[in-house]
């Protein structure tokens, strides 16, 4: 339902429209994000909770200018009860989600080292052993196989693991925490195991930081635990890094389903990408782009001061949501954007965010990506669902799209 159009303070508002909280089904674009999308690129959104209203910016320009603009901050989304797609979210201390301007920077910087691009590069030769180690174990067992159980989740959880510095003989700790944490999927119970094992993970780090105060490692527990041991960051600080960081993999693990979902439902594809290697980069950039990795939109920002965007005057401590999913599919800049085009350099895609608050892990996650597709087609070239599509099963109730499970032979 939308409201009319109002005049306030000599201003013509958009009607606000209400965005309920919604299950699209499989990899399919919200519906209720494509028709404000078609409305214009500025409109006014009420969603499941909070209060009030909010601006929602879905053209790419917007987007990306909002997104980089300090005169829209996420601190002081923290305390108001502003209209959003979930219950209200008490950030951790260091969330580095909800911080603006030199204290980003300053929480950011502690661990850059560790997620460098540099870095990664150096951590690609080792992440590829692990995941061979998962598709060995794979082949071994035989078709048929949940691809999500055997290859999707445990590997980022893996490279985590590695980057984050944990030690070899807790990692079996913190792969059942993190099972347990993706688990919640809408259901009462699946949300109480979640919260103890979040619970369990956050104390284990908050012990593991304190046993290195004095570390000269590269990895992100020791960097931590040496800012903590300078002064330079609280003991709460750096658990709030670190903990999105170690359990941020699930991104990678559904948003890969995704793209797997779609080759595997699109023959031509699949065999595009299967005997063309060359051509794996660009469509990695374009299925980052198309694939609809969340429901509804992220955290908002406030409005600093009186900011024009787009012709509109967004007045200060005015809440402000930006559609990365609606960006990546503005025709002005991807020409026929409900289509995956493999051969379209997608290299502008915002599946990462836009501006400071980008991705902290962008390079990570790509890397990721790219070893998944490239490992999986090589080795399974005939994989392909062992049921029929209708019966692939995608997560619900939750923010985060992507299949639960992706049952396949080879």
């Amino acid at each position: 339902m939308a409201e009319q159009t109002t005049v306030v303070t000599g201003r013509r508002l958009p009607p606000v429209h209400d965005w309920p909280a919604s299950e699209p089904k499989g990899t399919t674009f919200d519906p209720v994000l494509a028709e404000l999308m078609r409305e214009g690129p500025l409109t006014r959104i009420r969603l499941p909770h909070g209060e009030g209203w909010a601006w929602l910016a879905t053209r790419y320009e917007d987007v990306a200018t909002i997104a980089g603009d300090p005169r829209f901050g996420r601190a002081e989304a923290v305390d108001r009860p502003i209209t959003r797609p979930a219950p209200r979210l008490e950030p951790d201390p260091g969330c580095l989600a909800f911080a603006d301007g030199p204290d980003h920077a300053r929480l950011r910087g502690t661990v850059e080292e560790a997620l460098s691009a540099s870095a990664v590069e150096r951590l690609r030769p080792h992440a590829q052993q692990m995941l061979d180690e998962l598709v060995d174990a794979l082949l071994h067992d035989g078709p048929p196989a949940d691809l999500v159980e055997r290859v999707l989740r445990p590997f980022p959880v893996a490279v985590a693991c590695e980057v984050m510095g944990v030690p070899s003989g807790e990692r079996r700790h913190v792969h059942d925490w993190i099972r347990r944490i993706g688990s919640e999927d809408g259901c009462p119970e699946g949300a109480r195991s979640a919260k103890e094992a979040l619970s369990a993970l956050y104390e284990w780090i908050g012990a593991a930081l304190r046993e290195r105060h004095a570390a000269t490692g590269t990895d992100v527990l020791s960097l931590l635990g040496a800012a903590v041991g300078h002064g330079d960051l609280t003991e709460a600080e750096a658990v709030g890094i670190a903990g999105p960081l170690q359990t941020g993999g699930a991104a990678i693990t559904h948003t890969c389903g995704q793209m797997l979902f779609l080759m595997l439902t699109d023959p031509p594809l699949f065999e595009r990408l299967r005997g063309r290697p060359e051509s794996r980069s660009a469509a990695v950039d374009e299925l980052l782009r198309y694939v609809p990795h969340r429901a509804a939109v992220g955290l908002a920002r406030i409005a600093l001061e009186d900011v024009e965007v787009h012709g509109v005057r967004i007045e200060a401590g005015e809440p402000v949501y930006v559609s990365y999913l609606a960006a990546n599919r503005d025709p002005d800049v991807f020409p026929d954007p409900d289509r995956i085009d493999v051969d379209r350099d997608a290299r502008a895609h915002l599946a990462f965010g836009g501006g400071p608050h980008r991705c902290a892990g962008a390079a990570l996650a790509r890397m990721q990506t790219e070893l998944v597709i490239d490992t999986l087609l090589d080795r399974l070239p005939v994989l392909r669902l062992a049921v029929h599509v209708e019966q692939v099963p995608f997560r619900r109730g939750t923010l985060v799209r992507g299949p639960r499970a992706l049952p396949v032979r080879w």
